[in-house]
């Protein structure tokens, strides 16, 4: 019991000793170790991707993700703000934000943000990188060609095949009695997506090529196309001969225009026509191009009558001759 004692004794002066010499002696006993300051948050625009969203008949929706690159402590309040920008008049078409609050981790974070601008020309996106309201980083980049985007309604796998050397349309000529020359023309259409199109509408309409009036105008029903494959619809025309004839061909489907195209049929021996222009003007009388039941003549060009013996703009052609007479009068007698 001694010892017992006497070790106790030992050890309780032993603690009185060191509390002693930690009260008197400074710096005995140090302070804890402070913990580390985080670094600062350091938020960078590492990269900008652009997609089309919604489409319509007037607008386009891009939708533009901007892909944030964070290091450091916390960053706080930050906000992606994102601009599209006319490239032609450099006025603003639309400006969009998303508020991202808070944000950590060294990694990598999306701010998606959608941006609506007139469905015409092109626009310069600007993604603009805001912490603390102070801007930080921007990126830019630019999109043309929005008037391409094509609104659900009108989108179609069916086009007018585009040929190495020949146009997707041609003409054979059916009969020819002197006054009208009946053409047999065919279009090329083909299918380029993965499935069947159906409910198109075919629409031809024939052209004189230096005054641009309608001679003749047919249509005709498409049936299915299945995927990869080409249709040849072909219709019939009745126009004056003689003359040279843009065909404009047009694809329909429920009211829309689906797609277009232009060639050419020269009737004209003295002439011949490409698609794009003519090598020399001609001669065209507008009564040769007259529409109505009684159908396509030709007028008697020794001896025309106005207002009789002549189809077509006969009446009118009086009264503009009438007031031209009557203006000349006035004129010489002022």
């Amino acid at each position: 019991m001694r010892t017992d004692a006497l070790l106790a004794g030992v050890a309780i002066v032993a603690l009185l000793a060191m509390v002693a010499i930690a009260a008197l002696v400074p710096g005995f006993v140090s302070d804890p170790t402070p913990e580390r300051d985080a670094p600062p948050a350091r938020l960078d625009v590492s990269e900008t991707t652009l997609a089309v969203g919604e489409v319509t008949g007037e607008t386009a929706t891009l939708d533009v993700t901007t892909y944030l690159s964070h290091r450091g402590g916390p960053a706080d309040n930050v906000t992606v703000v994102v601009r599209a920008t006319d490239a032609d008049s450099g006025l603003v078409a639309d400006t969009a934000r998303t508020d991202l609050g808070s944000v950590d981790g060294e990694t990598e974070h999306e701010a998606p943000v959608s941006v609506t601008v007139p469905r015409e020309g092109g626009y310069e996106i600007s993604a603009l990188l805001y912490v603390d309201g102070q801007r930080v980083d921007a990126a830019r980049a630019s999109v043309s060609g929005v008037s391409a985007l094509t609104p659900p309604y009108a989108e179609t796998s069916v086009a007018f095949h585009r040929f190495a050397a020949q146009p997707a349309v041609e003409y054979t000529i059916q009969s020819s009695d002197g006054e009208t020359t009946t053409l047999d023309v065919t279009s090329y259409l083909t299918n380029g997506g993965d499935a069947p199109e159906s409910g198109l509408r075919l629409v031809v309409t024939a052209r004189q090529s230096d005054s641009n009036v309608v001679a003749a105008r047919t249509e005709t029903t498409v049936g299915a196309i299945e995927p990869g494959r080409t249709a040849t619809p072909s219709v019939e025309l009745s126009v004056p001969e003689n003359y040279n004839y843009y065909l404009d061909v047009t694809l329909w489907r429920d009211g829309v225009i689906l797609d277009s195209t232009r060639s050419v049929a020269n009737l004209d021996p003295e002439e011949t026509l490409a698609a794009n222009e003519t090598r020399r003007p001609v001669a065209f009388e507008a009564s040769d191009f007259e529409t109505g039941d009684g159908g396509v003549g030709r007028p008697d060009r020794e001896s025309p009558t106005a207002g009789e013996g002549q189809p077509g703009f006969g009446p009118v052609v009086a009264i503009v001759a009438l007031f031209g007479s009557l203006f000349a009068a006035r004129r010489w007698s002022v």
